[in-house]
């Protein structure tokens, strides 16, 4: 019986393997077919080659580190001191980050146009800096129910109290606090949410083709509306990059500074 149940269990494991592997190889095929009866990495070359490939692609990084950089500045320090002072408004932070998975992104964005268009009293869309800031403040949005849930569920592994206690009475002031003891205890749960936030940035569509940025997600869009290998190559460079960004989070969680207190 408990052979049966184990054969059965991997068979709904391979079953699930092929359902996610299958379609990936499919796609790797046949962005090796754009050069008729041989495989060649033609798509990649020609993808790889392109400037408005690179251009967006760097683009879209530069706003992914700003955007994980404000991310941390704003929810470390938020999650912080709603754990440590203000419990009971917890709830409601909580209810507060996830209305962008309830608004959808071209409603927030429609409305950052019509509140910071060239016409109102803080006219970030008339400059490219405005709109990049705006797109970035965008991009924060649209992260912040996962960043703040990673960053929460690693303080809960820590005993806030205890360590802010501790730092205190040796003197530190709440930068040093938040720098040299909380952050390096959460590191892994930043890092987990730095790789969404990542992954959103670069895939994101909606936001950058409606304020008009030279993003990689509307790249992708017009790529392939117009080619037939070349996005496919293209899927398959995402997919490896995404990969590369997992393996790296799974490398520092395992040589991260483990905490010396629990949490309760």
């Amino acid at each position: 019986m408990a052979q049966l149940k184990r054969i059965r269990v991997w068979a709904i494991l391979a079953a699930g393997m092929l359902y996610f592997l299958l379609p990936l190889i499919g796609m790797t095929e046949f962005s090796l077919k754009m050069r008729r009866g041989v495989y060649s990495f033609d798509a990649y070359a020609k993808v790889l080659a392109d400037p408005a490939f690179q251009q967006t692609f760097v683009y879209s990084i530069t706003m992914a580190l700003f955007t994980i950089a404000f991310g941390v500045l704003l929810v470390v320090p938020t999650a912080f001191w709603v754990r440590l002072k203000m419990p009971g408004v917890r709830p409601y932070v909580e209810f507060i980050t996830l209305l962008p998975l309830v608004i959808p992104a071209i409603v927030i964005v429609f409305g950052y146009i019509r509140l910071y268009n060239t016409s109102s009293w803080l006219p970030l869309t008339g400059s490219l800096t405005g709109t990049n800031l705006l797109l970035m403040f965008g991009y924060t949005t649209l992260s912040l129910p996962y960043m703040y849930r990673a960053v929460d569920t690693g303080l809960r592994t820590i005993d806030v109290r205890t360590l802010t206690e501790a730092a205190q009475s040796m003197g530190a002031g709440w930068t040093t606090i938040l720098v040299r003891i909380i952050l390096p205890n959460v590191l892994v749960a930043v890092l987990s949410g730095a790789f969404v936030t990542f992954a959103i940035v670069i895939g994101e569509f909606t936001m950058a083709a409606l304020l008009n940025r030279p993003a990689f997600g509307p790249y992708m869009q017009l790529l392939g509306a117009n080619r037939a290998y070349e996005p496919a190559a293209l899927a398959v460079i995402a997919f490896a990059i995404t990969w590369g960004c997992i393996a790296l989070i799974q490398l520092l969680a395992r040589f991260a500074p483990k905490s010396a207190v629990s949490g309760k």
